[in-house]
């Protein structure tokens, strides 16, 4: 899945298009590098968002197209 797709399904990002833009103005690492919005996700990648005053860390746990709001934060763990 695309990480701009993956942020909006797990709900890190409220929308997609702002997940583009985060990761377009380079905000998003994905395993230590800055990553491009059509990354593909895999289990165990650890995401990076640098966007607003305290930065968010989590590891990816699983990959689902579709989530609900309850299942939607079993997809990843946050580290920092």
């Amino acid at each position: 899945m695309r990480l701009d797709k993956y942020l909006k399904t797990t709900r890190l990002i409220k929308r997609r298009t702002v997940a583009n833009e985060a990761c377009d103005a380079g905000k998003i690492a994905v395993n230590g590098k800055i990553a491009r919005a059509s990354y593909e996700v895999k289990t165990g990648d650890i995401i990076e968002i640098n966007m607003g005053t305290k930065p968010l860390k989590v590891k990816v746990l699983s990959v689902s197209e579709h989530a609900t709001k309850e299942s939607a934060a079993e997809q990843y763990t946050v580290i920092e």
